[in-house]
């Protein structure tokens, strides 16, 4: 039997398999730098949020600092994401709290960049007021 003439009829060239390719790499790695820049957001939320309630703790501000940074880790980024920052703890003087974390993102694909960066915060420490 003869294939009629407007019969549709599918075809794949090896171009549209590489673009296909291509642009699926290419969409992972929009996607793999989207993700570099939550994480960012979320290490600097954590260590903001942990000096802010330090700030405030009068009996134990390294305390109320690392359960803030912990706290706020682990919800925002969990799993792979929370175990490649690296959370030393915070500090505390007598007029100020310090947290800091050590970041290293690592990439999805080999053509992807691995990120590192420091992050700190500081707050000054609110004094009670006297009687």
């Amino acid at each position: 039997m003869r294939p009629r003439a407007d019969d549709e009829r599918g075809l794949l060239s090896i171009q549209f398999v590489l673009a296909t390719g291509l642009s699926l790499v290419l969409f992972v790695m929009l996607a793999n730098l989207i993700v570099y820049q939550y994480g960012r957001g979320v290490v600097r939320a954590a260590l903001d949020e942990g000096v802010r309630r330090g700030s405030r703790a009068a009996s134990d501000p390294v305390a109320s600092c690392n359960a803030a940074v912990v706290g706020v880790l682990s919800d925002l980024a969990g799993g792979s994401m929370a175990s490649q920052v690296a959370f030393p703890g915070c500090s505390a003087s007598d007029s100020q709290v310090q947290a800091s974390a050590e970041v290293s993102f690592q990439g999805w694909l080999p053509t992807v960049p691995d990120w590192s960066f420091t992050a700190r915060a500081r707050a000054v420490r609110e004094q009670e007021p006297e009687p």
